[in-house]
């Protein structure tokens, strides 16, 4: 019995996006968000009507076939290394979501991290990624999850966890406020 135990301990030990509960009591780190208006540039009204809505509406389509593909895998539960809907990890969930849309990316999720553009948190936006750091000591981002929405100050992403499989969270949640490392955009 206490082989089979030490046993099990290794294995979510070792599982790459394996994400625990912890309480965040006392944590001092804080991630605000604001809504950003890009609007308040000075640009003359012919720029304003053609170059700017056709670049938006273009990312907005990706981005939105992006979300939609991840959105597809809501509810599957959690396997390690799992890319279908028999279950599904999180840097998984962003592969076949990416891949669906004809976006080739790594497949784990501190490779992910070194891809696309650092961007500030307050200015995420839908199909961005943001990446976390969830193992207590752990120095590389072992977890991933792909912004859905994001209104006024709440970031909400999809992503996969071990305990509830591929769900929606919001970036104000203690646990993912505190693991928070980065958010990158690649749309």
């Amino acid at each position: 019995m206490v082989r089979k135990i030490f046993f099990l301990l290794v294995c979510l030990t070792l599982s790459g996006c394996f994400v625990k509960k912890k309480t965040t009591y006392g944590k001092t780190k804080t991630v605000t968000v604001a809504a950003s208006n890009e609007n308040d540039q000075n640009t003359t009204s012919a720029e304003t009507a053609t170059v700017p809505e056709k670049i938006d509406s273009k990312k907005n389509h990706k981005a939105d076939n992006v979300v939609n593909a991840a959105m597809q895998y809501s509810g599957v539960r959690y396997k390690f290394g799992g890319t279908s809907k028999k279950g599904m990890d999180c840097s998984g969930l962003i592969y076949v979501a990416l891949l669906n849309n004809d976006i080739e990316f790594p497949r784990v999720s501190h490779r992910m991290a070194d891809k696309g553009e650092r961007i500030k948190v307050e200015r995420v936006e839908k199909g961005d990624l943001l990446f976390f750091r969830t193992k207590k000591g752990g120095k590389r981002i072992n977890h991933v999850g792909l912004v859905v929405n994001v209104e006024a100050d709440e970031i909400k992403f999809i992503h996969a966890t071990s305990s509830r499989g591929v769900i929606v969270s919001s970036l104000q949640e203690g646990y993912w406020n505190a693991s928070f490392v980065k958010a990158t955009r690649i749309l």
